[in-house]
Order: structure tokens, then sequence, then C-alpha cells
């Protein structure tokens, strides 16, 4: 797991070392032990790594292999490299390494672009062939690893794992995107790629390969989707039968995420997903296994942890537990770190939680395991129980009622003038996905577009910015590429039931205690996000009121004046603050330098 970065030139000119230097500075956090850079004429590379596998000097990137003429620079974890491995040294190939950086090397030489469809694991990955001059970049299917570009087309690419890594680079575009503006306030700060909140950045959308010639010339496709429809196959399975495989592929995916040359933990959080996950290992015969959860002061009459919940499965499979309390002058002070380790504008409040927490756990443990993805690919969400028997026509409407944070009609009366639009993107977005062939149902869609896009661009975003922003590798077991495939296809009633993620509560119930399943659906609850008072408040209301904010002009004066009048008075369908939403986005790009 680490940082890249890179610069490719078209016209003529050496590609510009000093700026891949500034953007591995960047990314010091991601990568803390070591860093590398490599160029040849129009084209440099730059890396941070953090020592996951092969810890050996060996394993540092960027990978240069002289003898097939390529060179590498690569972000995340390969959980079969020692299969590809084995597979590639029977076809003659001899490996100077123990990394699974190597792997995708000769892989690639072997098998060309198709060598990306054969990983299972998390990747961004760009490639340089010295005899062509082209680069090759993908990213992994689900979009856990992430990968931000900016262009001036005919003249040079830049690429990094994070946007302010290009920012650091400079001559980038800064002004705001009002399509993305739009995603942003419209969809809980969700912008699908390619786009994102700023005009000169845009980020290469998962299960994607870009081939970029010598001439500047480009060509994209993607290379992989789950099917969201019934297969005859299975039309004679019974719900304990996709119990049964559905376990078996959770299995498999928990334990392919134990590959590594360093101890592995869990984040727990006491839901059913992260709980899940702590059986299997624990079943898999991981004992003292290190897992860590965290609380908060309770503020506005709501609670902020979950300990009761976290300590039951702690003492049942008897793990090496460890609780992080967190008041909430410490969550105020760790609001400018957890900003500044944004790749883009996050309004979750679970981003805050996952910065303090992955602070936490890297002074103990460099790998984790975390139930991100379950509610996306296991239907564990409030709006799609609505979207049951819905016809596809109105699919759209009715995910946006249930989802969307303001309507494309209260748009106006929020941006300025200069950022309004005529017509309402994110809806056509909605529209357009849900509309798409490949998925039976309206809940089929949904699932689909969460999984897709929301999940890539919300809670696995967190994830990586947060964890990474403290150099900890967080492995993601739900989004396991064959799990998802067997999920998608899998009937909805079966997900609904329950209250939702009705399969995974069923297999769960054979691993772990009823108390845990049966709860109320919670989140990581960190209150003085969602009820902004105090030292909290003081940011939000300085950051809107700065003479930055006044000449960007994002907002309607009027309508952030009613919010301050109240501050926790207007709230999303998602019980999201409004005036965080506007607050973090000036924050966001005050830190940032924009």
């Amino acid at each position: 797991m680490c940082g890249l970065c890179g610069e490719i030139t078209f016209d003529g000119t050496l590609a510009d070392t000093t700026a891949v230097a500034r953007m591995v500075e960047a990314l010091v956090p991601r990568g803390p032990d070591g860093q590398g850079s490599w160029s040849s004429g129009r084209v440099a590379f730059g890396h941070r790594r953090l020592s996951v596998i092969d810890l050996s000097t060996c394993g540092s990137q960027p990978m240069v292999d002289n003898e097939l003429g390529l060179t590498a620079v690569f972000n995340g974890c390969i959980y079969d490299y020692q299969e590809l491995r084995a597979e590639l040294e029977g076809h003659g190939y001899r490996f100077f390494s123990h990394s699974d950086t190597e792997v995708i090397i000769k892989g690639y030489h072997h098998w060309g672009p198709d060598a990306f469809s054969r990983l299972h694991g998390m990747f961004a990955v760009v490639l340089h062939e010295r005899d062509t001059g082209r680069v090759v970049m993908a990213r992994d299917r689900l979009g856990i690893k992430p990968l931000y570009l900016a262009e001036t087309p005919g003249t040079r690419l830049r690429f990094a794992s994070t946007l302010p890594a290009l920012l650091r680079a400079g001559d980038v575009d800064t002004s705001v995107d009002p399509v993305a503006l739009h995603h942003y306030l419209s969809w809980h700060a969700v912008v699908p790629a390619p786009r994102t909140i700023l005009n000169g950045v845009r980020k290469l959308p998962p299960a994607t390969i870009r081939v970029i010639e010598a001439d500047g010339s480009s060509t994209e496709h993607r290379y992989w989707n789950a099917t969201y429809e019934r297969r005859p196959e299975h039309a004679s399975w019974s719900a304990r039968d996709w119990e049964d495989a559905i376990e078996e592929a959770l299995r498999v995916a928990v334990r392919r995420r134990l590959v590594a040359d360093i101890p592995v933990g869990v984040l727990l959080s006491g839901g059913l997903d992260s709980s899940l996950i702590v059986g299997l290992l624990a079943q898999e015969g991981q004992a003292g296994l290190a897992t860590y959860s965290i609380g908060f002061e309770s503020v506005g009459g709501r609670e902020g942890d979950e300990f009761a919940y976290s300590d039951v499965i702690a003492e049942r499979f008897g793990t090496d537990h460890h609780r992080i309390r967190v008041t909430s002058d410490e969550l105020a002070g760790a609001l400018g770190h957890a900003i500044g380790a944004m790749a883009e504008p996050m309004v979750s409040h679970d981003v805050v939680a996952f910065d303090l927490l992955s602070e936490r756990v890297s002074e103990t443990i460099r790998v984790v395991q975390s139930g991100q993805g379950a509610d996306e690919v296991f239907a564990g969400y409030h709006w799609y129980t609505p979207l049951a028997g819905v016809g596809r026509e109105d699919a759209a409407r009715t995910y946006a009622q249930a989802f969307f944070d303001r309507d494309h009609g209260q748009m106006r009366s929020v941006v300025a003038d200069r950022y309004a639009l005529a017509d309402d993107p994110s809806r056509a977005f909605v529209h357009a996905h849900m509309s798409a062939p490949g998925a039976e149902t309206a809940v089929d869609a949904a699932l689909r577009l969460d999984s897709e896009i929301m999940l890539v661009d919300d809670p696995v975003k967190r994830v990586d910015n947060m964890s990474m922003a403290w150099g900890l590798e967080a492995r993601v077991p739900f989004l396991d590429h064959d799990l998802v495939e067997l999920a998608a296809m899998c009937p909805p009633e079966l997900k609904l039931a329950d209250g939702g993620k009705g399969v995974l509560k069923a297999i769960g119930r054979r691993i772990i205690p009823a108390e845990v399943i049966d709860r109320p659906k919670g989140y990581f609850p960190v209150p003085a996000i969602t009820h902004l008072q105090g030292k909290v408040l003081d940011l939000v209301r300085d950051a809107l009121a700065s003479e930055p904010a006044r000449e960007r002009g994002l907002f309607r004066a009027e309508y952030v004046r009613g919010l301050l009048d109240d501050p926790n008075g207007e709230l999303t369908p998602l019980r999201g603050n409004k005036l965080w939403q506007l607050g973090l986005l000036e924050l966001w790009l005050q830190t940032h330098g924009v």
C-alpha cells in the first residue's frame, strides 16, 4: 500500500522531475517506509512506500524490469500474487523480488492489459513501456484505490494517488466545477468519476484501463461489470443454498486478505459486518486477533459510542481488543488533519472517526480488515425497501427522494447565480445509470448504482484517505469481486429480508451472537458533527465568513445566514447537517490553498 505519482509529456519536453518530487513529498503519509523516483525523457514516476509484502529493498518502487523494458508504480495489494507468480514461473519468467508489484509487471508482459482482470485485490497501477513509449493506467474493479489526473491535452498529463498531491505540483485549474458542485450538494458529497470538485482534476473510473500512446492519444475501456440479474443455473437454489454460497465466498474473501508479511487486525465497530469478519477470522484460527473500536462523547442527546456491542464480539472470540475514547476537544482538534487528508471534500461524520481511529490503530499495527461495502452489496440501507416493486421508470425518482440531500428546485436558493444550472445533472446521472441494461429490478439497479458509484466516492474513499493518512492499510473483504458478483445475482428479496442484509444476517446467526445481529442499525456515531456547537461550529462559521469564501462566492449569502442563525435546524434525509456540508466544502478548499 503506497502513494504513486508521475508526469508524461507530449510536446517534446522532458518530464518535470521537480514537480514530481513535490508530489512525492505530498504523499509521505501514505508511504512512511521509503521513497523512490525514476525518469526517462518524457516520463517520470514517483513513489512512497508502505512495506507490507516483501519488506526488503527488492520490493521498492518505481520498479524497473530492464529485461522486459517495463517500469511500474503501484498502490494496493494483490491477494493472489503468489498463485499468479507460480503460474508465470511456469511460463519461464524469473523473479528478482517477492513482491506483488513484480507479479503485475510480469503479468502485464505476458497477458497485456488482460492481466488486470486476473488480479484479485485493490490496485491503482501505472506502467511505462520502454520500447513503445506507451503508458498504461488501471484501477481495481470497485475503485478501492484512487488515481487522480491533471491533464493539459497535447502537452502534459500528471497523475497521483491524491488530488492534493496534484495541487502541490502546481499549474492546476482550481475553479469549481458547477456540475460537480451540484452532485456534491445533491448526492451527499458524491461526485462520480471522472469529475472532481475542481475543473482541472479528473479521476480514472473504477474497473478502467487507460492506454496513453507516446503522441498523447489515448483510449479507455471498462474491463469488469457485475450483472444484477438472475441466472438459469441458480433457478433451483433455496434461500439456504444462497446463504451457503455467500458464506463460503465471504470466508474466501476474508482469508485472501490475510496475505502479508506483518500482522493483520480488524476495525470492529460492533455492527454485523465487522463482527462477521472477526468471527470468520477466529474460525480461520486467528488467535489473539487485534481489534479496535472508537467512541466519542455524547452531544445533543445522541450517544457517541457502541462499545456495548464491540465488547460482546471481543469477549466471544477472545480478541486483543482496544477501546479508543475521544473527547469533544480532541475531535475538534482533529478536524484540521482530517480535512487535510481528504483527497476530495467528504461530508460524512464517519470521516473524522476514521481519521482518529486510524491514528491510534497505526501506533500498534499496519494492516487491518474493515467492514465497508456490506450495506451497498447486501441492501442494508433504508432506501432499498421502498424500491421493491417500483417500476424501472420510477426508480430514479424514488431513489432520489430517499437519498438526495436536496432536489434541483432547492438548488437555486443555495448556490450563487454563476454556479446555478438550468438542468439537473445529478438526477440525470442517476436516471441514466439505473436505466442501463444489466439490472433486473429497481432494487438491483439501486444496488448497482451504489456499489459502482456511491460506495466508491463515499465509504471506500473515506477509508482509503483516512487510513493511508496514517500509513495504515485497510482491506475490505465485502468488496472482493467474486463475492460482489455472487451477491449481484442473489434475488433482492433475500437481501431485503429481516430489515435489510437478510442473507448476511442469516449467515451471521451461525457465527456471531444474536444481540449484535438484532441491534438497531448504527454508524460510527460522531455527534459533534451532526449537532454543531462549540469549537466545531466556530470553525464552520469562520470559514464561511472568511475573505476567501466571500471572493469565491459559491453560496447565496442569505442562505448561509439562515443556516448560521439555526445551525442544527436543517438536516438532510440521511440526518446530515446542511450547514456542515457548506462549511466542510469551504474548509477543504481553504485547507488545500484553493
